[in-house]
């Protein structure tokens, strides 16, 4: 027992232990963007279907001799994709649909050994449930062996934030998951050499178990509720995610917490006897699916995160306890279960393909999650909450439905919401952006303002008399705004920006200047040129460069800058791989030998001091930190004498080195160092 037991403990391990390594490794190659995280799951999810749909055909199909061979052979041929790690060939040129090119680079790293890593669960529980040896039904009765799986993936989840992030580089990550692979397939290949003897010979292929006392074969009814309650629960899983993240708070590591509780109602639902409902239990449903649509209203759009956090994922776990308790309430004989896990990963695989590639397609808001919730009431309804026995003319059940209608109602109004008064709203891969006006248009005090995600990221007035002036990070009492002070009067500058948002830095534009800005998101450089005015206003040249910054500058010949601006953001989040040593390498090697490298590092939740400091003693920069008018600049160069200009008088302060604190690189990076 402890073989199967360990085998399949360490595939769910390694199964989730790459996911955050592999996101990582190719975050710097997407521009940093959430939506990278979501794409990943998606493909994981794909090839967790492939491979529960291999683990039921061999299975039910194969003699056991064949299955053997054919395992075994599998596993000899993925030790050829070890180590790990995406080639430099497969980097985007910045062209391309990003979708599509992170499944494509994905399955050419890690595609056969996580394939045969999502075949283990299904396929090693039905080889001990039918092992001749079986002798009673409770030791082969496997579906405990489910909930053991889950609980290594959410081992591996918890633990990679913690443990290998902060102490292994990405490459030593790789690394060390290549071993615990070699050895996984060592003891996947012993039991399966094994099972060719151990398993039922004779009859049919799929034939292993004693004949049943009468037909339990599942209803393609029973399939199709299997589906559709892990469907609705993927889709959720993901819906939540991307509303915490963009609407609620980038706060890090935020997306492990859904992803745990999605994992730990599995563990819950699988172990011993299972979930079962209660007269008091099944209130929680209900008061779960209105107190997220609640928490959708418009009233909380802006409301701290810890008043929603909390209630959220409470209510988003006692979704995930409905539609896997449901689905272990209903799971078959465990002579049907390849089938069974083949549905699960089916509806995975289609709430994953709602959320992550449909939904930004489809819709302009965030409205899969009122749409995924409205799925969870009407399954609810449906299968739980029904009394077949009674009429549906009984007063009980016309309540029910009426409740039922009204949740949908809400949900609708809810949806609609999200870009009801805005005069702007757009939605693609890298996220949601809208823009919205505030004030009376005739007054001088009337402001545009463009939102990415939740947060506020450019701001412009209205009036023609003050639509030049500069606002929100780039105020001239702020860093950037002394920078450009200081700089008058030394003839026409050429200035670098990483991260166009609303195109305000143009506005410090002179006659002879030319601000060359670098932009991943096409929509905000649409957004930009649409519906503000900065760009086309300016005196100075104008340059857009679509396509990731770091990307950019890789590729082209020495700008000689003499500003070069980060001002890269998502929502919130701060992408990282513009923020290693090899970014700012790129950085020195575009500005001229005075140049000036600004950095925005204003962020809620991160300290981004000691980055920038340990990045500007490697490069042998003097930096200092501006806080004036709020927003916090870091501006790095080798001239020092730019900081005894008027306009830094009594503003600036050093970046304070802090002991132990290690430079990040590509190759690693530890948010919970800089936790506020």
């Amino acid at each position: 027992m402890w073989m199967w037991a360990t085998t399949i403990f360490l595939s769910a391990f390694l199964l989730f232990q790459v996911q955050p390594i592999l996101a990582k490794a190719i975050l710097p190659w997407f521009g940093g963007s959430a939506a990278v995280w979501t794409t990943c799951i998606l493909f994981f999810q794909s090839f967790l279907l492939l491979g529960y749909l291999y683990a039921h055909g061999s299975f039910r199909y194969l003699r056991p001799k064949t299955q053997s061979v054919l395992h075994l052979s599998l596993l000899g041929l993925s030790l050829a994709f070890l180590p790990v790690l995406p080639r430099d060939t497969l980097k985007p040129t910045g062209s391309e649909d990003p979708t599509l090119r992170i499944l494509l680079l994905l399955a050419v790293t890690v595609g056969l050994p996580y394939f045969l890593l999502s075949t283990t669960g299904p396929l090693l529980q039905a080889w001990y449930a039918a092992r001749r040896t079986a002798a009673s039904p409770k030791e082969s009765f496997p579906y405990r062996l489910y909930a053991l799986s889950n609980a290594g993936s959410m081992l591996a989840l918890l633990t990679y934030p913690i443990l290998a992030e902060p102490l292994l580089t990405t490459r030593q990550q790789s690394l060390f998951w290549s071993v615990g692979y070699g050895f996984f397939t060592l003891l996947c290949g012993l039991l399966a050499f094994r099972s060719r003897h151990d398993l039922r010979e004779g009859g049919a292929p799929g034939d292993r178990f004693a004949e049943p006392l009468k037909d339990d074969r599942p209803s393609w009814k029973l399939h199709l509720v299997w589906v559709a309650y892990a469907a609705c629960s993927s889709a959720l899983l993901l819906a939540v995610t991307n509303h915490l993240s963009h609407n609620v708070a980038s706060i890090p590591f935020l997306w492990i917490l859904p992803l745990s509780l999605y994992l730990l109602s599995f563990i819950v639902c699988f172990s011993g006897a299972g979930w079962r409902w209660s007269r008091l239990t099944l209130l929680l449903p209900p008061a779960a699916l209105g107190g997220m649509a609640f928490l959708l209203s418009e009233e909380f759009t802006y409301a701290p995160p810890r008043d929603i956090l909390l209630p959220f994922t409470l209510g988003f776990f006692v979704l995930c306890i409905l539609c896997h308790g449901e689905i272990a309430r209903l799971k078959p004989p465990p002579r049907h279960l390849t089938s069974f896990y083949l549905m699960i990963s089916l509806g995975g695989a289609l709430g994953g393909l709602f959320v992550a590639v449909l939904a930004p397609l489809l819709f302009v808001g965030y409205i899969e999650l009122p749409l995924a919730l409205a799925g969870c009431a009407l399954l609810a309804w449906l299968t739980l909450y029904r009394y077949p026995k009674k009429s549906w003319r009984a007063p009980a059940e016309f309540v029910k439905a009426g409740a039922v209608l009204v949740l949908l109602a809400y949900l609708f109004t809810v949806s609609q919401g999200t870009t009801d008064g805005y005069r702007w709203s757009a939605r693609n891969f890298y996220g949601m952006m809208r823009v919205k006006d505030e004030g009376n248009l005739a007054d001088e005090s009337a402001v545009r303002k463009f939102y990415s995600g939740s947060i506020l990221h450019g701001r412009q007035y209205l009036h023609p008399k003050h639509r030049r002036e500069p606002l929100t990070y780039y105020t001239a009492e702020t860093g950037i705004g002394r920078l450009f002070r200081a700089w008058e009067g030394r003839g026409p500058k050429r200035v670098g920006v990483i991260g166009l948002g609303a195109g305000s830095l143009a506005s410090y534009g002179r006659p002879g200047d030319v601000f060359r800005m670098y932009e991943i998101n096409p929509l905000v450089i649409r957004m930009a040129w649409e519906q503000f005015t900065f760009l086309r206003d300016t005196p100075a040249k104008v340059e857009v460069v679509p396509g990731d910054a770091r990307l950019a500058l890789e590729r082209e010949p020495n700008q000689r800058f003499d500003v070069l601006v980060m001002d890269a953001f998502f929502s919130d989040a701060v992408p990282v791989h513009l923020l290693t040593r090899e970014a700012f390498e790129q950085y020195f090697r575009h500005l001229k030998k005075d140049g000036v490298l600004a950095v925005n590092i204003s962020n809620k939740y991160l300290d981004l001091r000691p980055v920038i400091e340990r990045a500007a003693d490697a490069m042998g920069k003097e930096a200092r930190l501006v806080t004036e008018a709020g927003p916090s600049w870091a501006l790095l160069t080798e001239r020092g004498e730019l900081f005894r200009h008027p306009a830094f008088a009594g503003v600036t302060e050093t970046l304070e080195w802090r002991e132990g604190f290690r430079i990040w690189t590509d190759d690693y990076s530890n948010l919970f160092q800089i936790l506020k």
